[in-house]
């Protein structure tokens, strides 16, 4: 790649669950874009793959549970350690939870394991990146958030939850930290046929892209971790200096959609 091309020169990234899916697709294209890159998860055999498909001397791979404070402190610490600052913090680890529709059927210890990875996770990334942050007054933050933050019934109930807390966090913090120079932004994908959505739906890859594109509002294209990669390069990049505390819907359009009333479904001539 030219150097002219590489936007994230000279730069500092942690991306927790970096191992796999928007993690793994996002980690890659930041390298690529002359990052060093602190890929922090709890699957350690594919995420020293990932590292070692990055190559050693431009990434380091580190074990890092999101729900446990010493673990994200030390990430973030291993990110200064190694390459001497952090400029990005990409909280990206999540989990879906039993897919249980009724509330009646959800249990309480499967509701708040979803919010501790998926809230409570990306609290405490974002807490240790500001403790850094903030010294250098500079950095941005990011976080996978998702549809589900702007509309219900697509995902079970703490997935949701926890996704609408992403949001109110980003804004927040936005506020708080812009005072510091520091940007803080989250992303709101569509359906993608990662690992864990794969896992989840019990379909292969191309199932469940078959499944998300006949739902989808835009036609003629799939949604894929590339497209979530690039969102959050441009978001993390200097072309993104003056863009703090919003929520990036990358959805064609699905979330703004009222399926059950279509005056454009059948357009008359």
């Amino acid at each position: 790649m030219a150097t002219t091309t590489r936007r994230l020169e000279g730069k500092v990234a942690v991306i927790t669950g970096a191992a796999s899916g928007i993690g793994e697709c996002t980690a890659k294209l930041f390298a690529e874009h002359g990052a060093k890159i602190v890929i922090a998860d709890i699957q350690d055999q594919p995420g020293q793959a990932v590292c070692e498909a990055i190559g050693s001397s431009n990434s380091i791979y580190v074990h890092c549970d999101v729900t446990n404070e010493d673990d994200v402190k030390n990430a973030v610490d291993l990110a200064v350690s190694t390459y001497g600052k952090l400029d990005i913090m990409f909280c990206n680890a999540g989990i879906m939870g039993p897919g249980k529709e009724r509330i009646m059927d959800n249990e309480k210890i499967d509701f708040e394991r979803v919010l501790s990875v998926n809230i409570t996770g990306v609290f405490l990334g974002m807490k240790h990146a500001a403790r850094v942050m903030v010294p250098a007054r500079a950095g941005t933050i990011l976080s996978t958030s998702s549809i589900s933050s702007g509309i219900g019934g697509v995902t079970p109930h703490a997935y949701t939850c926890a996704k609408h807390a992403v949001v109110g966090l980003t804004k927040n913090l936005a506020v708080e930290l812009g005072q510091f120079g520091i940007r803080v932004n989250c992303m709101s994908p569509y359906g993608i046929a990662t690992p864990q959505a794969t896992g989840f739906l019990g379909l292969d890859v191309k199932a469940v892209e078959n499944k998300m594109n006949t739902l989808a509002n835009l036609k003629g294209v799939t949604c894929e971790t590339d497209d979530v990669a690039k969102a959050a390069l441009f978001l993390v990049s200097d072309e993104a200096k003056y863009i703090s505390g919003q929520n990036l819907f990358i959805d064609g359009g699905f979330s703004i959609f009222n399926s059950s009333w279509n005056m454009f479904q059948h357009p008359q001539n």
